[in-house]
């Protein structure tokens, strides 16, 4: 049968994408989650969804670009259906697991202070600086105005400036 060849040629070159591209969509998901955890559930959801449109997105040609804006997307609507924090009884131990994807910055300080912005902030954050995204092209994937994303971004800031006598003299965590 013909189409069963095609399947399986296009299941065997999103295979070989996810697995070549999969480091960089931890690390952005980790990026925007703040939890390494949360970014493996953010990167295979987005995956799953990209394997079911796969014949059109690679017919677009960028399917990282399409990934991550699912990704974006869905933290985006997980943020806004949670719009608390959760609060638990234990604190969790801190530190890197074995297995964990560390963003690649060296000022671990300064990573932990982002990690703690609320989640629109830091996805402003996440975007607009890991991402090197404009205003604009971040109201879009927000699905919110410029200015919302002026406003996100310059709290954020304040936030991280407030605190950047904290981690510009402290030690840093290994």
């Amino acid at each position: 049968m013909p189409g069963v060849k095609v399947d399986e040629e296009r299941q065997k070159v999103f295979d070989e994408f996810a697995r070549a591209r999969m480091p960089e969509l931890l690390r952005f998901g980790h990026a925007l989650t703040g939890n390494p955890h949360s970014a493996a559930d953010l990167v295979q959801d987005a995956l799953e969804r990209t394997m079911l449109a796969w014949p059109r997105v690679e017919k677009q040609g960028d399917p990282e670009g399409y990934v991550r804006r699912i990704m974006v997307n869905r933290n985006i609507s997980i943020w806004r259906r949670r719009r608390r924090e959760m609060l638990v009884l234990d604190v969790p131990e801190d530190g890197p697991s074995r297995g964990s994807v560390e963003p690649p910055f060296r000022d671990l300080a300064l990573w932990d202070r982002v990690r703690a912005l609320p989640p629109r902030q830091r996805t402003v954050i996440v975007l607009r600086y890991y991402e090197d995204m404009s205003e604009a092209q971040i109201a879009a994937v927000m699905g919110s105005s410029v200015g919302t994303v002026k406003s996100q971004a310059s709290r954020a800031l304040a936030a991280l400036r407030k605190d950047s006598a904290a981690f510009a003299d402290g030690e840093v965590r290994r």
